[in-house]
């Protein structure tokens, strides 16, 4: 094989019609052997070659006979002082952290250790047993890719309804998906579920992790899996598991499925964890970075570099305060978005991510990112919060991001539930948490709000457990979150009784009101509109089956709720007033007497001081004026809207509202009622309506 020099950049395996430049940055390795494969699940390379130019701690080497399909991986030299941050052992393969494609899953064994596990010494002892029979290989990948007219759809903010989502999950039960799409990227963008989404009215699709990633050797040794992806391996690789088979598919069906959701009009929106990876702490296995380079990739205890800080919760965190952890978290991100065409990321656990270190030394990921002009032109989502201290940040990003807001969730499931004292922290959250994002020239849209996620109870199960039933997880019943507001409404669990479920399809149905008639971008659970359940159980990370996989044979109550979600999206959809650029001031819009916001009580005056302190107070009303609403046209002209009322009863008792005066004439129609779902407006022809417990009610002024 022939080896020339080639080029320190870029880092990676780079295929420019010719030949492959391969490009390994590691600034403590003393050597770098590069190996090549013959199959995915060799133990013994075919070719080997010593990268013998090293520029700025960049190991590169451009191999001319090298075509795309070619198999490889590293082994790295250098000091093993775990003492110091050093890990480095040549007897493991090691998996390019530029990979554009992975070829499958590990094959859990003692030899991906760089320590000898079971040893007393532990981490400190030292494996000379050779991995590259247990490890997947990398991948040389032509970009090539027919991308025709492919465009952005550009969803505005405050016009973006977000699907959380994942990809497997949601079409392997699908019946109208074709069997061998199931499960894939290309299942995800088939007619059928795209028909679906579309239906829904929702605009983006938020995919959980779909980069490259591992199921941890223990869950794997109990017969499960990583269902969720949140233990990244390869941070440009789409995983393989998604793709209909062969090797290097995966880039390609990605990308079909991008296209394709793109022509639909829906953004494509990935959850990214760049706050860890899949080698755990010390005594974790040696993957990718910790042969690479351990000291310059993670975060180390100024201690002792023996051990890690851990800000995750899963045994390390990144160091983006260093140079070149960093730019490999910013070549990803503009990787995906220039290669792979995705529209925004969702940052697990994002506070990792700006982190300083030990010494009070910051890290630079907001000033990146914010000049950055490719990421500049995406939506970017933070998960505020982390395991480290002061770890929950929700509202303390800057301008320009957006941030799951944990606030919400939590206040909505208490007022729902019935809990006292709701009802003023229920007003901030309806007008658009600006207690919260208000700050720095930050806007409603700040604020993504969600009642339900990925990570906890379904809709259903919120109404129908108040405990978690994690059993199948193998942890004593003692993962996910103890504290879920959840209520059963009687039964523990599935019911028959008529009365039971009447009241939990109804909290349902309010739930899927107050989330889109509230300001900020609303965000749906994969599943929740059709009444999918996984038995209570709130942390199914590891259930790779049906309990987790959503179930398309939707009966009579899962079509009729199906029915309400696109009824309240539409309204969300066609009305200006519910999703303002601008946060609502309570003050008097210009040119008009009437506020912009006004709260109301049941005999149709405005909230007094002694109405906010009430604890017993479960009834809301708000008024949002018409003529204030702030949307505009693509040419910058305003788009009036209509008055809206929302009134909200969480009590067990009915209560009659009596309508508010609004400055223009008109009539009040009733757009919709959690009591009675049914076709709607319907004319309001009396002063005063009626509001059943625990109900929710939308009402029009048509002018």
């Amino acid at each position: 094989m022939r080896v020339w020099p080639g080029s320190p950049h870029p880092l990676g395996a780079t295929w420019d019609g010719e030949g492959v430049n391969f490009a390994l940055f590691s600034e403590h390795a003393t050597a770098v052997e590069l190996c090549f494969f013959d199959r995915a699940d060799a133990a013994e390379p075919v070719d080997r070659v010593w990268m013998a130019e090293a520029t700025d701690r960049v190991w590169h080497a451009y191999l001319p006979d090298v075509r795309p399909g070619a198999l490889y991986g590293y082994r790295v030299t250098g000091p093993y002082e775990p003492a110091n941050g050093h890990r480095f052992n040549r007897h493991k393969l090691l998996i390019d952290p530029y990979a554009r494609a992975v070829t499958g899953s590990i094959r859990w064994s003692d030899e991906l250790y760089g320590h000898r596990v079971g040893d007393p010494d532990e981490d400190l002892s030292f494996d000379t047993r050779d991995s590259a029979g247990a490890m997947p290989k990398c991948l040389v990948v032509d970009p090539a890719f027919t991308w025709g007219d492919d465009r952005a759809p550009r969803t505005p903010w405050n016009r973006t309804v977000v699907y959380e989502c994942h990809v497997r999950g949601t079409t392997m039960r699908h019946p109208a998906v074709p069997e061998q799409l199931r499960g894939t990227y290309l299942g995800l963008a088939s007619d059928p579920v795209v028909d679906h989404l579309l239906g829904l009215g929702v605009t983006a699709v938020e995919l959980l992790p779909v980069h490259q990633f591992a199921s941890e050797r223990a869950l794997v040794e109990r017969g499960l899996a990583n269902y969720w992806g949140y233990n990244t391996l390869a941070f440009f690789a789409p995983h393989t598991g998604y793709a209909t088979g062969g090797l290097g598919q995966q880039v390609d069906e990605f990308k079909s499925m991008v296209r394709t959701l793109h022509r639909a009009g829906l953004e494509v929106i990935l959850d990214v964890v760049y706050n860890h990876t899949a080698e755990g702490h010390q005594l974790g296995p040696t993957l990718s970075l910790r042969g690479i380079d351990n000291a310059v990739y993670y975060r180390l205890s100024p201690d002792d570099r023996r051990y890690y800080l851990d800000y995750s919760g899963t045994g390390n965190s990144l160091d983006t305060v260093h140079p070149r952890t960093m730019a490999l978290v910013m070549d990803s991100l503009r990787y995906w978005v220039t290669e792979m065409h995705v529209d925004g990321f969702r940052f697990d656990l994002a506070p990792v991510l700006v982190r300083g270190d030990p010494d009070g030394q910051p890290s630079a990921f907001f000033d990146i990112v914010v000049q950055d002009p490719v990421l500049a032109t995406v939506k970017l989502i933070a998960e505020p919060w982390d395991v480290g201290p002061g770890g929950y940040r929700v509202g303390h990003f800057p301008p320009g991001w957006a941030e799951w807001n944990g606030a919400y969730r939590d206040c909505v499931r208490r007022f729902w539930r019935g809990d006292a004292g709701q009802v003023p922290e229920l007003a901030s959250r309806l007008a658009g948490s600006s207690d919260i994002f208000g700050a720095n020239g930050r806007r409603p849209y700040a604020s993504v709000n969600f009642v339900t996620c990925h990570d906890g109870f379904t809709l259903t199960d919120l109404v129908s457990y108040e405990r978690r039933h994690n059993e199948p997880n193998g942890e004593a019943n003692e993962d996910g979150s103890p504290d879920n507001y959840s209520r059963n409404w009687g039964v523990e669990g599935h019911s028959d009784a008529v009365r039971v479920q009447r009241v939990r399809d109804r909290m349902k149905r309010n739930f899927f009101a107050t989330l889109l008639f509230s300001q900020g971008v609303p965000m749906l659970l994969a599943g929740d509109e059709i009444g999918r359940t996984q038995a209570g159980n709130n942390n199914a990370y590891c259930q790779d089956d049906e309990t987790s996989w959503l179930d398309w044979d939707i009966e009579e109550p899962g079509a009729e709720l199906c029915a309400f979600v696109r009824q309240v999206v539409g309204i969300f959809a066609a009305n200006p007033a519910l999703r303002r650029r601008e946060f609502l001031s309570g003050r008097p819009a210009s040119g008009a007497g009437m506020k912009d916001l006004t709260w109301i009580r049941p005999d149709g005056e405005e909230m007094t001081d002694d109405d906010w302190a009430d604890p017993e107070n479960r009834t809301l009303g708000m008024l949002l004026y018409g003529r204030a609403a702030d949307e505009v046209d693509p040419r910058g002209r305003r788009v009036r809207g209509d008055t809206l009322l929302l009134l909200l009863n969480a009590g067990p008792r009915a209560r009659s509202y009596t309508l508010p005066k609004v400055a223009e004439p008109g009539r009040w129609e009733e757009l919709l009622n959690t009591a009675r779902p049914s076709p709607f407006p319907r004319a309001v022809r009396a002063p005063v309506v009626h509001l059943a417990a625990q109900s929710t009610v939308l009402l029009r002024r048509a002018e």
